[in-house]
């Protein structure tokens, strides 16, 4: 099976966001042939993209607040039908747009995740636009007040930030760039609340790793951070990494291709014994489909599933969640009943169950962001296309 490699290219580059997606999705579509069977889980669409001022396919995973509202972004749409937007989704369903981006000083192109802060305040990262068109962090308040915090200038400080943030108890923010730094293979950075920024690892593509493209880094207690990298490596297939608060990168885990897959895109999540679980997009075996897998804190990898790219998924881009009894839970662009995408559970034994298989009707197609669930056990999602207009939806899903 062909599948693209989608960090070979900047993954959202400002120029062709549209286009990409929708080829992307195509693809997926022409590679089964499969009729839409019915879920036994019930999904509710609450919100449908129209693809004007009000944003379209929205690739992120969500943030929720106390009160049950929902904040995210859109790849495209917005005022400038293109750049797209910041929104917010009501516990009722109803959305405000926080901000829509114009392609210029202000950025273009969100990056998929926000981390909002206790205040009300969201911090992202737009892959492109700023003064210099090279990317930067920002902040939105509650009433849609926007500041910029840095412009990156697309040299040593880094160049197209392709994730979002992580924040530390003092407000300083934590992020990536796919492109720029000293080796021009991307960067880990730090923005202080005063907008300066520092960078804390510049990548060379070699054993520690290239191309940093996945969701937000992730922080211990300690102040370690952890992500991982598109490409370098021992085999050049990406890595998983430590970043010690002194600037010390350790390479916990290279990917070698094959079964134990390649080119991670996703963020990281972390268990009270120091355990990581993350996805790749590709890999694991003849079937090239991706993987979930856990590395341990001494660097060694356990493949706990490999799909096979048919009913049971294809090409997990956004990450796992992972439930009290260690359950993980995740989304796929591809596979499934109709070739949409799907929504799994993995027990802790491996075992997996298709929660629910997109169709590419009103309940939407291709969830690229990761899930969020909140006290009831009910899931919360995008879908970067289908729904009513074809461009995305927010969605619940009650297992």
């Amino acid at each position: 099976m062909l599948v693209p490699r989608i960090a070979t290219t900047p993954l959202r580059s400002p120029a062709t966001p549209r286009i990409y997606l929708l080829s992307f999705t195509a693809f997926f579509a022409s590679l089964f042939l499969s009729s839409a069977i019915a879920s036994a889980q019930s999904e509710t669409v609450l919100y449908t993209f129209s693809g004007a001022h009000d944003g379209a396919f929205p690739y992120s995973t969500l943030v929720r607040d106390a009160q049950g509202n929902f904040y995210g972004t859109t790849l495209a749409g917005g005022a400038s039908v293109l750049w797209g937007s910041v929104f917010e989704v009501t516990a009722t369903g109803k959305e405000i747009i926080l901000h829509n981006f114009s392609g210029k000083k202000d950025g273009a192109s969100p990056t998929p995740s926000l981390v909002r802060a206790a205040r009300g305040n969201l911090y992202g990262t737009t892959s492109g636009g700023g003064r210099t068109g090279n990317g930067e962090v920002f902040e939105i308040s509650p009433d849609g007040t926007m500041r910029i915090l840095y412009n990156f200038t697309g040299g040593i400080d880094g160049k197209w930030p392709q994730a979002g943030l992580v924040a530390d108890a003092k407000g300083n923010l934590y992020g990536t760039t796919y492109y720029g730094g000293a080796f021009g293979n991307g960067v880990v950075f730090r923005v202080t609340p005063n907008g300066q920024e520092s960078v804390w690892h510049h990548f060379r593509n070699q054993e520690d790793g290239g191309h940093p493209l996945a969701g937000a880094l992730i922080r211990d207690a300690a102040g370690n951070l952890y992500g991982t990298t598109s490409t370098g490596g021992a085999a050049n297939q990406g890595t998983v990494f430590q970043l010690m608060p002194n600037g010390t990168l350790n390479t916990l885990h290279s990917f070698l291709g094959g079964n134990d897959g390649t080119r991670p895109e996703s963020g990281l999540i972390r268990d009270s014994s120091g355990n990581l679980y993350g996805t790749t997009s590709n890999g694991g075996g003849t079937a090239d489909s991706g993987v979930v897998y856990k590395v341990a804190p001494d660097g060694s990898e356990t493949i706990l599933y490999a799909f096979t790219g048919g009913l049971d998924g294809a090409f997990p881009m956004g990450g796992v969640t992972r439930d009290g009894a260690g359950a993980l839970y995740g989304t796929t662009v591809g596979g499934g009943a109709a070739a949409f995408g799907t929504i799994f559970k993995l027990t802790p034994g491996g075992v997996e169950t298709v929660l629910y298989s997109f169709t590419d009707g009103a309940d939407g197609a291709a969830p690229w962001g990761g899930l969020i669930r909140d006290k009831s056990g009910n899931f919360y999602g995008t879908s970067s296309s289908g729904g009513a207009a074809q461009e995305g939806t927010v969605f619940e899903l009650v297992p």
